[in-house]
């Protein structure tokens, strides 16, 4: 089985939408099945992922970074995508955290990395807008020796 890392910003620019699906599904391709996808079902990239993943026959290992981890979720489309995404999950591991943090949120990157055989960062290559962002999970990836695939569209914004 071969495990793929999600991480990645949540805000996607919709120039760039269209591009991120579009490397996502090649990577997919490329990849050895049967496909696992280890994400925290963040907004953005790591539902684009997930949902890309379950299309094409694979299976969801969630890394939920703490109890009540719902409240980060600004849009009921991305708490909704949320919940549904999480139900079909093969797997799920709660972080023993009390409530959302940025120190929650890099445990959560770390371990992703650490059980993934390689991370997707849907990343403008910019650094982190705050610990635990997706600057500091693909570094931590690159400093463990795992393979990083970065997809993002060049010269696209945020």
């Amino acid at each position: 089985m071969t495990a793929l890392g999600a991480t990645g910003h949540q805000d996607i620019p919709p120039g760039a939408r269209e591009f991120v699906v579009a490397a996502i599904r090649d990577i997919l391709r490329g990849a050895e099945s049967p496909l696992l996808a280890v994400t925290s079902l963040a907004a953005g990239a790591d539902q684009l992922v997930a949902t890309e993943l379950l299309r094409a026959g694979g299976h969801l290992h969630v890394i939920v970074p703490s109890r009540n981890y719902e409240r980060t979720f600004a849009a009921g489309v991305d708490l909704a995508s949320f919940r549904s995404l999480l139900e079909t999950a093969d797997a799920v591991t709660r972080l023993d955290y009390a409530e959302p943090s940025e120190k929650a949120f890099l445990a959560a990157g770390m371990r992703i990395v650490d059980d993934c055989d390689m991370l997707i960062a849907v990343w403008d290559g910019k650094p982190a807008r705050g610990l635990g962002g997706t600057a500091d999970v693909v570094r931590y990836a690159r400093d463990t020796g795992k393979a990083v695939s970065i997809v993002w569209p060049d010269g696209a914004g945020r």
